[in-house]
């Protein structure tokens, strides 16, 4: 990542899951990740702004907001996302808190709709209308609705509600007030993409991946990996430098600067070195 730093003059922060080595509900993005964003920035210059690496499969909403607040913090809005494969879920609500993504041809985000679990809240809260619907113009139907939604209590699609407004408010809050700051229709795009993105109906599953084009069709700022030979060069060979980690080692999460300083966590453990 060195050779990164000294081709853009930015700071350089890795964060990588190894989750697709791994699955372990500890490759997630948590709140203790932001302990390894606080030991990786330490004794950084920030007026150089952040080139943040982003492999994830997503993970905690909260946590995800709790991180961006931080970074945006310390960096203001000069935060710009590099996604070499995979961010998905709460990684990409923290690539739309950026001023630019940077992507390949063999990258991809995903959907930002919360899950419960192996449960989509949209998809809850959509099965739940479509019962509605049914029952009223069937009442004959009931007997059927009633086993499928008995399994969802009031107080859980409630949740299911809020936690879909509080992702999609929270995307588009940081599209307006980075990517598209200043711009006259900043938050109308913004609202636009947010949809997009949390829209179950449009993307049929959480595992969705949309690419740089499409992200592209719906507005958001993509810079193209391909663009800059060296620095795609650059970016990949740091990815597949994490990805031969993760194979041969115990590693499922590791946080890394330009410097050397780096949180790897393996089994509930973790470990800071500088190399």
């Amino acid at each position: 990542m060195s050779l990164l730093y000294k081709k853009t003059g930015r700071n350089v922060i890795a964060y990588y899951s190894g989750w697709l080595q791994k699955q372990t509900l500890e490759s997630g993005i948590s709140d203790l990740d932001q302990n390894s964003f606080m030991t990786t920035i330490h004794n950084l210059d920030k007026a150089k702004g952040l080139d943040l690496i982003l492999h994830t499969p997503g993970g905690n909403i909260a946590a995800t907001e709790a991180i961006v607040c931080y970074l945006k913090n310390i960096f203001k809005n000069n935060i710009r996302v590099i996604v070499p494969h995979l961010a998905m879920s709460a990684g990409t609500m923290i690539a739309c808190s950026s001023k630019e993504i940077i992507m390949g041809k063999h990258s991809s985000l995903g959907p930002t709709d919360p899950q419960f679990g192996n449960l989509s809240a949209s998809a809850i809260l959509e099965e739940f209308e479509t019962a509605k619907k049914e029952v009223a113009n069937d009442p004959k139907t009931i007997p059927l609705w009633q086993m499928i939604i008995s399994k969802y209590n009031p107080t859980f699609l409630g949740e299911c509600d809020k936690a879909c407004r509080w992702a999609e408010k929270i995307v588009e809050s940081w599209l307006e007030d980075n990517m598209f700051y200043g711009e006259k229709d900043a938050n109308q795009k913004s609202k636009t993409i947010a949809g997009l993105l949390g829209d179950h109906k449009k993307s049929k599953n959480h595992s969705k991946h949309f690419s740089k084009d499409e992200l592209s069709a719906m507005g958001l700022k993509i810079y193209s990996l391909e663009s800059d030979t060296e620095l795609q060069d650059l970016v990949l060979t740091v990815h597949h430098a994490f990805m031969h980690t993760f194979a041969k080692s115990t590693a499922i999460k590791i946080v890394e600067n330009h410097i050397g300083i780096k949180i790897v966590s393996a089994n509930r453990t973790s470990t800071m070195q500088k190399v």
